[in-house]
C-alpha cells in the first residue's frame, strides 16, 4: 500500500523546511506551513529565485505558534539564532504575492535586522493576519497562507526515482527531494498493495498526476493543478546557491505540458482537515486522467 513516508512544514516562505513525525493539517495545509513570509521594504515576497541564501534559514515555531526561531544552517557562520515572540496584533501592512495583494503582520526591527543582514538586502518579516481568507485557484476551490498557490503539494517517492533514471542517463547525479519542497512525500511498501488505481500505484512514476481525491490519515485531499516547476528547483538547498541546469533541463525532455511550462508532483486543496502521521496510508477515492 502507499503510505506517507515524509512530511515538511516550511513556516516561513523560501526558507528551509521542517520535516515531522506527524501535524495537523488545516484547511490552509499543514500546522504553520508558510504562515511567515520574508518581503523587501516594497512588501514583495523574496523568493529562492532571487535569494537562493533563503534556504540558509531553518525555522522552528512552537506548537501554538507563539514563539518562532530564525537558525542559520551556513556551516561555520557564527551567526546566533534569533528567538521572537509572533505578534498577531501589530498593524497590517501590504504584500505582494506574484502581482496580488494581501495584508501582512509585521514582526519587528529585530526580526527585519537579522534577515537584512543574512541576506545582504533589506528585508521585512510578517505573518499571515488571523483574517486572511486568501482563495486559491485550481479544480478544487481552497485556501493557504503564502504558498505560491494550493494548501498542499505532494511527490511520490517513484517520480523521484525516475528522475534519477533520466539524469543518469546524462551523467548527471541525483538530486535530493527537497530541491522540489513538497509538503507530503509518498512511497509504496515493498510488498505493494491493491490501490484504488491497479497494483501497488504508488511504485508507478507520476501517479500523483491522476489523483482526484485522497484521504491520508483523518485528512482528505481534493486535486487542484500539476505543480509546475520554477527556478527554484535549481537551487541546492544545502549550499544556498543555484547549482546548475538540473533538474530543470532533464524534465524538460518528458515533462513540458500545455499547462505552461515544466510539471513535477500535484498540488492539492484541503477538503477535510485531520491528523497526518508518518505511515498513514493513502487511499485514493477518486482517479482522472493526466493533464497533457
Amino acid at each position: 500500500m502507499a503510505t506517507v513516508v515524509e512530511l515538511i512544514t516550511y513556516p516561513v516562505k523560501g526558507c528551509a523546511g521542517t520535516s515531522v513525525d506527524s501535524t495537523h493539517l488545516t484547511p490552509a495545509g499543514l500546522a504553520h506551513d508558510r504562515s511567515f513570509m520574508v518581503v523587501g521594504v516594497d512588501g514583495v515576497f523574496r523568493t529562492q529565485r532571487r535569494d537562493p541564501r533563503l534556504a540558509l534559514v531553518r525555522p522552528i515555531v512552537s506548537a501554538d505558534g507563539s514563539r518562532l526561531t530564525l537558525v542559520s544552517t551556513e556551516p561555520d557562520s557564527g551567526r546566533g539564532a534569533l528567538h521572537l515572540d509572533v505578534t498577531t496584533s501589530a498593524p497590517r501592512r501590504d504584500v505582494d504575492l506574484f502581482g496580488a495583494t494581501y495584508q501582512g503582520i509585521d514582526q519587528g526591527d529585530e526580526a527585519a535586522a537579522w534577515l537584512t543582514e543574512f541576506l545582504g538586502a533589506p528585508s521585512r518579516l510578517v505573518r499571515v493576519p488571523p483574517e486572511h481568507d486568501r482563495k486559491t485557484d485550481g479544480v478544487t476551490p481552497g485556501t493557504s497562507g503564502y504558498a505560491d498557490s494550493s494548501a498542499v503539494h505532494l511527490l511520490t517517492c517513484a517520480s523521484l526515482a525516475h528522475l534519477h533514471t533520466r539524469l543518469a542517463e546524462r551523467g548527471a547525479p541525483p538530486l535530493a527531494m527537497d530541491r522540489f519542497r513538497p509538503n507530503i512525500v509518498i512511497a509504496s511498501l515493498p510488498e505493494g498493495a491493491h490501490g484504488g488505481h491497479g497494483e501497488d500505484w504508488a511504485s508507478e512514476p507520476h501517479a500523483e498526476d491522476r489523483i482526484r481525491r485522497a484521504t491520508i490519515g483523518a485528512a482528505e485531499l481534493g486535486y487542484t493543478k500539476l505543480a509546475v516547476r520554477c527556478a527554484v528547483t535549481l537551487v541546492d538547498q544545502e549550499a544556498g546557491a543555484r547549482g546548475g541546469p538540473e533538474p530543470l533541463r532533464t524534465l524538460a525532455d518528458y515533462r513540458r505540458f500545455s499547462v505552461g511550462g515544466v510539471v513535477f508532483g500535484t498540488k492539492f486543496a484541503v477538503v477535510r482537515p485531520g491528523k497526518l502521521s508518518l505511515g498513514d496510508e493513502v487511499v485514493v477515492e477518486e482517479w482522472g486522467e493526466a493533464e497533457a
